[in-house]
């Protein structure tokens, strides 16, 4: 005899698990439109990043992830601090300890040589959608995922967390440079998405996990990039870098303004 799942069973599925999955798909699909298709970033098109910016990174890939957030606050299955919008004190120092062991690593390793300039203008090319990767596969998809087995305890919903979300993220390269199915492309952002994954359910800060995937992307992507964002300053990059991250800290206001977690003391 088989066994129905019961309304509430079926309603926490349909909430924390087919919802995210069916809006990543739908953002997937956006990527491979606006970017892949378009080779966005491999060949130098400006005119289409605004577009790509604020459909696909602002609008789906951070306004739609921001509304399932909401409805899940309501519900009790996250909180602030497990999205990752923490105090402005701690995100501040998170992001400028993040940063100084960044900057060590260009330093080091700058896939461009001494050029920092060139370094900084791939980072910003590349910041709207790290942003909405970030909020579409660990502030969405891993929370949600979590808190779905989160009665099967800490360890295993962190292990599932990281697992689900690093093929999450693995997956977007291929809708970002589709043209490029190759087992090193996807090794490469496997061990990315492995690391963002184990530094947001870690550290659980928003921003400092955008850095850390921007940084990386850069290293792992500053083949596939035209050299022409790179040596240039070019000014839709910039604006669309400052969309995205005024995007991002319009959610972060809204939510601390109208969700507060409090924590309960250990008795």
């Amino acid at each position: 005899m088989i066994r129905q799942q019961s309304p509430e069973l079926r309603s926490t599925t349909i909430r924390l698990l087919v919802i995210p999955v069916v809006l990543y798909s739908a953002w997937m699909m956006e990527i491979f439109l606006l970017e892949g298709k378009m080779h966005l970033f491999s060949r130098f098109t400006p005119e289409g990043l605004f577009p790509y910016t604020i459909i696909a990174c602002i609008i789906t890939g951070m306004a739609a992830p921001f509304l399932c957030i909401r409805k899940a606050f309501i519900s009790g299955a996250v909180n602030m601090f497990q999205i990752g919008f923490r105090s402005l004190r701690r995100t501040f120092t998170v992001c400028i300890i993040t940063g100084c062991i960044g900057y060590g690593a260009i330093t080091l390793f700058n896939p461009f040589g001494r050029d920092q300039h060139a370094f900084a203008n791939a980072f910003l090319l590349l910041l709207p959608s790290v942003i909405a990767s970030v909020m579409m596969c660990w502030v969405l998809a891993g929370t949600h995922v979590q808190a779905f087995v989160r009665s099967s305890g800490a360890f295993i919903s962190s292990s599932v967390g990281i697992m689900m979300t690093t093929v999450l993220y693995s997956l977007t390269t291929f809708a970002y440079f589709p043209e490029i199915l190759q087992q090193e492309a996807f090794f490469s952002s496997a061990c990315l998405g492995i690391i963002a994954a184990t530094f947001f359910f870690a550290v659980r800060d928003v921003y400092a996990t955008c850095l850390v995937v921007a940084l990386g992307s850069v290293f792992t992507l500053s083949a596939r990039i035209s050299p022409l964002y790179v040596n240039e300053m070019v000014p839709t990059v910039w604006i669309s870098a400052a969309l995205s991250l005024g995007a991002l800290m319009g959610i972060h206001v809204y939510l601390s303004r109208n969700y507060i977690t409090l924590k309960v003391p250990v008795q």
